[in-house]
């Protein structure tokens, strides 16, 4: 593309208005395609030695006869989080399986052990007993701006350590894991993803990695997205501890309603929906704190509780063990019960 430049025919001030136009060529056009090329290749050399390959085995009853289960096979991509082995990747990569195979760069194939698997964030962490690891470097998610460069690296259908590059496209996404929670802070990118590149690194043209790939949308294009590094951080540092992430449990099973406008005027609720409760569970610390089935949730430790994902947000660690108090709408009447949230046993509120 040629640049464009105005210049003046004669200097006299009764012609100093008139202007030619001089067609000139754009030699930074090279330069600037010479520059976004050395991001690429300078930010895939620096990262691609950490991302791994990662060969699964789960076994299944379809396609199995009697004692004799039929063994799928699937793969996905990791990175090195630290030089002794440990190695994060999606959850639904790793779940349930019989056998976890992780494959380096170089080609050095080694049995992996599940460290820990969080489901309700789609991360796990298996580790690997190797000779020292080139660990990735991690950003941070709060400097990540929409439009910026950024690099996917994978294995998608098993092409070992493919470079696709794109743009930020939108912060702030929210996606529904596995186990129905959401997962909230996803960036979207339209870095290209396939299938075998779950699980790879989202990085910057700086080689630090922002992000963990983890789904795409079909049959669209360029609607894919991956797990903010913070969330990862968090997660993999729980795993690595403790092989699991605590989370608060109440036992109750419910569903998004509105509240009607008298009631909310009446009782001065800023928010125009609310959980119903449609059942307690026997022995939950509901039960125990009185809750009952068609008592609907307004409130949870202060904090209004206008849907479902709202209470799973505020059900953290932290609450575990801690008497809150729950404010509910029974009947017309606004009450408030003290309950002690337990560890979950599973995925559940």
């Amino acid at each position: 593309m040629a640049g464009v430049q105005l210049k003046r025919v004669s200097g006299t001030e009764s012609d100093a208005n008139t202007f030619s136009v001089i067609q000139e060529p754009a030699s930074n056009d090279a330069a600037l395609l010479d520059a976004y090329s050395q991001a690429v290749t300078a930010a895939a050399a620096k990262v691609s030695p950490s991302v791994v390959n990662i060969d699964v085995r789960q076994r299944s009853r379809e396609g199995g006869s009697g004692e004799h289960p039929h063994e799928v096979r699937g793969s996905g991509s990791g990175f090195v989080l630290t030089p002794d082995g440990f190695i994060l990747t999606n959850s639904h990569v790793v779940h349930a399986a019989s056998r976890i195979d992780v494959v380096l760069t170089e080609g050095g194939r080694y049995e992996a052990e599940l460290t820990g698997d969080d489901p309700d964030t789609d991360l796990a962490v298996v580790r690997i007993s190797a000779p020292p690891l080139v660990p990735a470097a991690l950003g941070k998610s709060q400097g990540v701006r929409v439009g910026q460069l950024v690099i996917a690296i994978g294995n998608p259908y098993g092409f070992q350590c493919t470079i696709t590059a794109g743009v930020i496209s939108a912060l702030g996404r929210s996606l529904r894991s596995t186990s129905g929670r959401l997962i909230d802070n996803v960036i979207q990118t339209d870095a290209a993803l396939n299938p075998g590149n779950s699980g790879g690194p989202l990085v910057t043209s700086a080689g630090d990695v922002i992000g963990v790939n983890t789904a795409v949308i079909l049959p669209a294009q360029g609607l894919c997205f991956a797990i903010a590094i913070n969330t990862a951080k968090f997660v993999a540092s729980r795993l690595i501890r403790d092989g699991k992430i605590r989370r608060g449990y109440i036992g109750v099973a419910g569903q998004n309603i509105p509240l009607p406008r008298r009631i909310t005027r009446f009782h001065k609720i800023a928010a125009e929906t609310g959980i119903l409760v449609v059942s307690v569970e026997p022995d939950s610390p509901a039960q125990r704190a009185g809750l009952q089935e068609g008592d609907v949730l307004l409130e949870y430790d202060g904090n209004p509780t206008p849907g479902v994902d709202d209470l799973h947000r505020l059900l953290t660690e932290a609450r575990v063990g801690v008497a809150s108090p729950l404010t509910i709408l029974r009947g017309l009447e606004k009450r408030t019960l003290p309950v002690i949230a337990e560890e979950s046993p599973g995925h559940r509120s």
